[in-house]
């Protein structure tokens, strides 16, 4: 049978997040260390913005016929309200996410140094606004990515864009997202450099940690949901065949 054991799908969804967070995350503390006292530019926030969306695309076409390569716990959770994916998994599957974000936290320390964490290691936070601003945007951003997620890998959808159209909307939604939270738009990302900053010794603002989480996932959820109802046919509605 052409399947991977569940072994191999929870490491590359491991790996995929740990590749996610090294290069995506990573870009941050690098481009900090690179500008030194510079100021922060747009063309700055291009540069991380293509960095996430390009490793994202690679991973899709790396990890997706092994996992899946949800590498987002906001996707996960959507999948299975959608009925894509078995609510039984979701679990270790956001589990293999979160240590892979860990993993991928401890790499950039490992490449940049501690200087990565003396410049915060790229972890979401949003400062002063209100909280609500905040959720609102960490919302925004996750539902937009996870929509596009569900467009790209129905069964209707032209076949074999999937990595490149995901890559691109991940790059789109961090420019607006970004200058208000940082864009995180992944709870595995959110939460895995905040636990290796803390570590570290590095300040992390942990009650903001449920406004980021929450956000994401109910954006998950709520992006399942309406696209089940603006694209789903009759015959997604239809039951399977007994011997399907």
């Amino acid at each position: 049978m052409d399947v991977n054991s569940r072994w191999q799908q929870l490491a590359a969804e491991f790996l995929g997040t740990a590749f996610l967070v090294f290069v995506g995350v990573g870009s941050v503390p690098a481009t900090l260390i690179v500008n030194g006292d510079a100021p922060f530019t747009m063309a700055d926030l291009g540069m991380i913005s293509l960095a996430f969306g390009t490793i994202v695309m690679v991973t899709v076409y790396v990890f997706g016929y092994i996992s899946g390569n949800h590498i987002n716990p906001a996707v996960t959770v959507g999948l299975a309200l959608s009925g894509d994916f078995p609510w039984r998994r979701v679990p270790e599957y956001i589990a293999a996410q979160v240590l892979g974000a860990i993993a991928g936290a401890f790499a950039i320390v490992g490449v940049l140094g501690t200087a990565a964490s003396d410049v915060g290691l790229g972890i979401a936070a949003y400062g002063d606004i209100p909280w609500y601003q905040a959720f609102f945007a960490e919302f925004i951003g996750t539902f937009i990515l996870v929509f596009a997620v569900f467009g790209v890998v129905y069964r209707r959808a032209a076949a074999g864009w999937a990595g490149l159209a995901i890559g691109l909307v991940v790059f789109a939604a961090i420019i607006p997202v970004a200058p208000t939270t940082g864009a995180s738009i992944n709870p595995a990302r959110t939460t895995g450099p905040m636990l290796v900053q803390q570590i570290l010794g590095g300040e992390v603002s942990w009650e903001q940690w449920p406004v980021y989480v929450g956000a994401e996932l109910l954006a998950g959820l709520a992006a399942a949901a309406l696209f089940a109802v603006i694209a789903h046919t009759a015959k997604d509605r239809a039951p399977e065949p007994a011997d399907a």
